[in-house]
């Protein structure tokens, strides 16, 4: 990927730990690290692996960067016996390719548990990233704005010799915040932490749609916002009661 040749590149060393290390060894598969990176696209998670995460983050101080979009959003199950099985339910709503007929929300490989979206699972990805899937375009990228001048931020845009606009190009559309973005909601992040909104990038050219969850009637939406609102991309910054420091950027396209 664009983040590991980036990585080799500085000479950064990292380890890759798969989804399938991170469901069967848990939480001792990563325990060891002082910070765990994601990919572009962490959609797809089992209670396994989305527990190994929290506990990282909660239990030991794990620092988590997540830099991607539309990430810990469908709950999965797998069979232990035969990695290469995984099932998933797309019940009731989110963005899908296909949808689940009715009576057929529950898993079978996990012990019959409801499907769907961690979201309607009571396990919102804002509550361990602060952010999650808001909207979704074509492969279309925008810059962010930085909207976050506390003293105490300073510190995250050392360096950048354009803070005014971060990511104004790319190789994925031309923009860091583009495809499938995520963004804050105070009604699902469980109101813990004290999350810095560093930076934002909207949808100013109309490319971009509210995802179904999102959305009430035509006219209006769960956010309590104007639609050209809450199509928007977030770029967060909290800490935890445990010391672990969450930075979020919102967006498919950033890396």
């Amino acid at each position: 990927t664009h983040l590991i040749a980036w990585m080799h590149h500085h000479g950064i060393d990292c380890d890759i730990v798969t989804d399938h290390e991170l469901h069967k060894d848990g939480v001792a598969a990563i325990a060891g690290y002082q910070t765990l990176m994601t990919g572009t696209h962490p959609e797809y998670h089992t209670i396994e692996t989305l527990n190994a995460l929290q506990e990282f983050r909660d239990g030991y101080g794990g620092n988590l960067i997540y830099l991607g979009g539309n990430g810990f959003y469908w709950r999965v199950a797998a069979k232990d016996e035969d990695a290469s099985m995984l099932e998933i339910r797309r019940a009731e709503d989110g963005v899908r390719t296909w949808a689940s007929e009715p009576g057929e929300y529950y898993h079978m490989l996990d012990g019959g548990n409801y499907g769907g979206l961690w979201r309607r699972n009571d396990r919102p990805p804002q509550q361990l990233v602060g952010i999650g899937f808001a909207a979704q375009g074509n492969f279309v990228g925008m810059p962010y704005k930085r909207v976050c001048f506390s003293p105490e931020m300073e510190w995250v845009f050392k360096g950048i010799q354009n803070e005014a606009f971060l990511g104004d190009f790319g190789f994925s559309g031309n923009g860091a915040a583009g495809f499938e973005l995520d963004r804050t909601d105070r009604r699902l992040d469980g109101g813990e932490h004290v999350v810095f909104i560093l930076a934002q990038s909207f949808d100013e050219g109309n490319k971009f749609m509210l995802v179904p969850e999102e959305v009430l009637t035509t006219y209006s939406n769960v956010s309590g916002c104007s639609s050209d609102q809450a199509r928007r991309s977030d770029m967060v910054y909290f800490r935890t009661e445990s010391g672990a420091q969450i930075f979020s950027v919102g967006s498919i396209t950033f890396c």
